[in-house]
């Protein structure tokens, strides 16, 4: 069986999945449960330094957006920090750690931005024997109106100051925690790195209201008639994860960063998506909190059976593989010509390719008698929009045409574009000339 183990910036653990900073890792008892079951690593819930205390609501705290038989797609959470004392959760991390040594404990922090504040708390967090720290620079509400979290993400100035502070003030491995409310994921990453970060974790929660009553006409999570933004997290958020992984892992500046990836991880599917991506480790928040710790067992078996049959022997092998293959849309090779194909035995004759295609596309399918439904070459431009909304998989595929065909539709032979010109931006793109 494939070694799902890994080493993470020097922080080993018996397999990439961590529990993110988040209600879950929230004390002892929870966490020892979720060693238990066989996570590989825990973040703890976000520490603060010692003064006056964190006072979370006393009423509901999270907000759902949901999917078909409600199904979560999605939770808004308006809980801050950790409310519990400062020294309470040292003592529980010292004995989690000492009975969980093969395990990866990572802390979560979130002080003001003073080097004080940052150095001695960071003593006492390498007095609990724990493998190192994350700096929370993402929490989008609460904490960010204090001048904390995304308040301080935000500046890329500010997170290359704090992680500087870390760096020197301590011997621990640190992950610098990005968040998404930002226009340019990379600058935040950049400056990490400047400041000597080991790695960075990513996403953090997106800002958001989920949801309005629209009988006392106040946002969700209500409290006593008012509601407030909070950070959204869950598979809804997977494809801003992803995109926002792959910009750090591929761009110049940043290549070669460690990434813990973060964002709607649910199945071993999507986390090994972050891994192809560039993440070495994910964590995971959501689908701990909607279907127990026990999941992990069809995280980490299911991880397994791909790798066996790709032929991986390490997570390693996995990780930045699709790296090579994201690129940005000017160098797409518009030379490849592909249609659709609807597989006569499979379909089901329902329409929803034809009505998708005839009302919002370019009306590239027919409605033959007796509810027949067939591709016009001379209108299909492949946008796929049929193949995502049939509901028989792969029922409708898209077909390369070999090179040397006429495409129906422009009446050129592919990959033989004689009388068109090369683009001036892209080799491998040919526009028609004037």
């Amino acid at each position: 069986m494939a070694n799902l183990s890994t080493d993470f910036i020097g922080i080993k653990s018996p397999n990439p999945f961590w529990l993110a900073s988040a209600p879950p890792t929230d004390k002892e008892y929870n966490v020892r449960r979720a060693f238990e079951a066989g996570w590989g690593g825990v973040v703890w819930k976000t520490l603060g330094s010692e003064g006056p205390p964190v006072v979370n609501v006393n009423g509901p705290r999270y907000g759902v957006v949901y999917g078909a038989d409600r199904r979560v797609l999605g939770i808004n959470n308006i809980e801050l920090i950790t409310d519990r004392p400062l020294e309470v959760n040292l003592r529980e991390i010292k004995s989690v750690k000492r009975d969980y040594p093969d395990r990866a404990l990572i802390i979560s922090l979130m002080v003001p931005c003073d080097e004080d504040s940052w150095k001695d708390i960071l003593h006492r967090i390498e007095d609990t024997g724990a493998d190192g720290v994350e700096l929370n620079f993402g929490c989008p509400h609460g904490m960010a109106e204090r001048g904390m979290g995304s308040a301080v993400g935000q500046v890329p100035e500010y997170i290359e100051m704090v992680t500087r502070w870390v760096k020197t003030h301590s011997r621990m491995p640190c992950i610098v925690k990005l968040t998404p409310n930002i226009s340019d994921i990379r600058k935040p990453a950049e400056a990490a790195k400047r400041g000597g970060a080991d790695a960075v974790s990513l996403i953090n929660t997106i800002n958001s209201i989920t949801s309005v009553n629209l009988d006392t006409f106040s946002p969700e999570p209500m409290i006593d008639g008012k509601g407030t933004h909070g950070g959204y997290c869950g598979p809804a958020v997977k494809p801003i994860a992803l995109n926002m992984v792959a910009e750090i892992a591929r761009s110049p500046e940043t290549r070669g960063l460690p990434i813990s990836g973060i964002g709607g991880v649910t199945t071993w599917r999507d986390a090994a998506e972050f891994l192809a991506l560039g993440a070495g480790t994910v964590q995971v928040c959501t689908a701990a909190m909607t279907y127990g710790f026990g999941i992990i067992k069809e995280m980490t078996a299911g991880l397994s059976a791909y790798m066996d049959q790709k032929g991986f022997t390490g997570v390693d092998q996995l990780v930045a593989r699709a790296v090579p293959n994201v690129t940005d849309w000017q160098y797409l090779n518009l030379n490849y010509v592909t249609k659709a194909r609807i597989d006569q035995d499979l379909c089901i004759s329902c329409g929803r390719c034809f009505a998708a295609c005839e009302d919002t596309s370019h009306q590239a399918i027919a409605m033959n008698p007796g509810r027949v439904f067939t591709v016009k070459d001379e209108e299909c431009v492949a946008c796929n929009l049929c193949v995502d909304v049939c509901p028989v998989e792969s029922c409708i595929t898209m077909v390369e045409l070999p090179k040397g065909a006429i495409d129906p539709r422009t009446g050129m032979v592919v990959g033989d574009y004689a009388n068109w010109t090369t683009h001036p931006n892209n080799p491998t793109r040919k526009i028609a000339a004037e």
